[in-house]
């Protein structure tokens, strides 16, 4: 009988407690701790891979090969770091790495390119992300 009463006492201070907590604003959550709440906003930009990026591609204009790097026999990768807007279009384009004679005609190629729109929580938001332009020469 008397375990009994012991549990009856303190089913009433715990509510007495929760109670009082919830009504003084002092606390009171007792409930099941959850993650924390997020900003339900998107960012204004997210990165994402290069290829990520590449499935996204729907227009790629391929680069020109300068005449001169040809027949100087140059060939290899220009990199870029770039942001697409939520229209899919390149609104900012800036050079990693790469011949001086191969960016140019990179960096004009990838400014007209245009890309499925990033979706984030279903919304469009700007992604950033890295492109490589190869030039290669055949034999």
């Amino acid at each position: 009988m008397k375990r009994w009463w012991s549990a009856v006492i303190t089913v009433a201070l715990v509510t007495s407690v929760f109670t009082n907590a919830q009504q003084s604003g002092t606390g009171g959550d007792f409930s099941t701790p959850s993650a924390p709440k997020s900003d339900t906003s998107n960012p204004s930009r997210v990165r994402i891979s290069e290829k990520v990026a590449q499935v996204l591609a729907i227009k790629k204009i391929p680069p020109n090969y300068p005449k001169d790097a040809r027949q100087a026999g140059i060939q290899g990768s220009v990199v870029m770091k770039a942001v697409i807007d939520t229209n899919g279009d390149v609104v900012d384009l800036t050079l990693i790495q790469g011949h001086p004679k191969l960016a140019p005609a990179a960096i004009d190629a990838v400014k007209q390119w245009k890309y499925k729109p990033y979706l984030l929580n279903g919304r469009p938001v700007n992604a950033e992300t890295q492109i490589t332009v190869n030039f290669t020469l055949s034999k």
